[in-house]
């Protein structure tokens, strides 16, 4: 393997920052002690916005974008690691403030890392990624607080995204009633196809907020955040639970405390970025047994690297469906 590789660059500059394509060598890489040639990675919605600067993701500059990777171990002084292993990589601030996976070489700390399942390739780990991974995180956090399919609908919003079109798949599989809420009318083929039974209009949850509202659900994944988690919330029946991941509408929770003190409600975090080991464990453990690797397949495309800033500007404006591969 050449020690040169490509890599995507992105430079602060006084008017924010520029995207580079550049060719590096491993004298560039950020210290760790597993060094990983780099198969593929992905684009999630934190990818758009560090790529495109819409929101200070990027903490470290000049930096290698990329919150994702998979790809072959080439050297590791990690005592669990060994050069030939395929491994995942999600989060851990890589892509933020450590140099991530739109590059052909990653070097990280091998306690960030995680083997990839021996019933998947490392393709079809990125075609999960963060957001998949992050979802799958969100289904286990339900079914803790005893969620169960007889229990009702759950509503995913943001459905035809990356982290709600694996909700969707997986949760179906399971055997959970799906309400997909969108606002793609245009895409309620592809989300019946993935396993959701009923499509809303994202507007039922944009509107004035109820201290509680009629009670429809027995569960949630949020990827949106916002006045529709507020809304989410105050339709949520006695004793369900919301997962909350995402902030794609905004950090803000114009809630009342109603659905928590007069239904029993719980609000879940999600935080994927830190995840102790034994949870990403779990998760891609889960992901190689309850996710149809057909239906991932489906909704899944693949890119180049000389599409990253394409579809970064492209995720941030809501226009892509499902998941993206970048082939390194």
């Amino acid at each position: 393997m050449s020690s040169q590789f490509r890599a995507i660059l992105v430079s602060k500059t006084e008017k924010g920052q520029k995207l580079d394509f550049v060719t590096l060598g491993e004298a560039d890489l950020m210290p760790g002690d597993v060094t990983v040639a780099v198969e593929h990675s992905t684009v999630n919605y934190k990818d758009g916005l560090a790529v495109t600067g819409r929101a200070p993701i990027i903490r470290h500059y000049p930096l290698i974008p990329g919150i994702d990777f998979a790809g072959t171990v080439v050297e590791s002084g990690h005592r669990l690691i060994k050069a030939g292993d395929k491994v995942i990589l999600n989060g851990w601030g890589v892509g933020e403030g450590h140099h991530g996976g739109y590059a052909g070489l990653a070097r990280v700390k091998g306690d960030w890392l995680v083997a990839v399942p021996d019933t998947m390739t490392t393709a079809q780990t990125m075609a999960i990624g963060t957001a998949g991974y992050t979802a799958m995180l969100c289904i286990i956090a339900l079914e803790r607080q005893g969620v169960k399919p007889e229990d009702g609908e759950i509503l995913v919003t943001g459905a035809a995204g990356g982290v709600g079109s694996i909700a969707i798949a997986v949760l179906s599989k399971l055997g959970y009633k799906v309400a997909a809420s969108t606002g793609r009318p245009e895409e309620e083929a592809f989300l019946k196809s993935l396993g959701a039974s009923t499509i809303i209009d994202r507007n039922e949850f944009s509107g004035p907020v109820k201290a509680l509202a009629k009670a429809r659900f027995a569960g949630a994944v949020d990827a949106v955040g916002s006045t529709t988690l507020a809304n989410v919330l105050s339709q949520i029946l006695p004793e369900g639970a919301v997962a909350a991941c995402g902030l794609a509408q905004g950090m803000d929770l114009p809630a009342s405390v109603a659905p928590f003190i007069l239904r029993g409600v719980k609000l879940i975090g999600i935080n994927s970025v830190t995840a102790a080991l034994t949870r990403r464990v779990e998760a891609w453990s889960r992901l190689a047994h309850d996710l149809d690797m057909t239906k991932l397949k489906e909704l899944t495309s693949h890119a180049k690297l000389d599409d990253v800033a394409a579809l970064a500007a492209d995720i941030i404006a809501g226009k892509i469906r499902g998941r993206v591969v970048i082939d390194l």
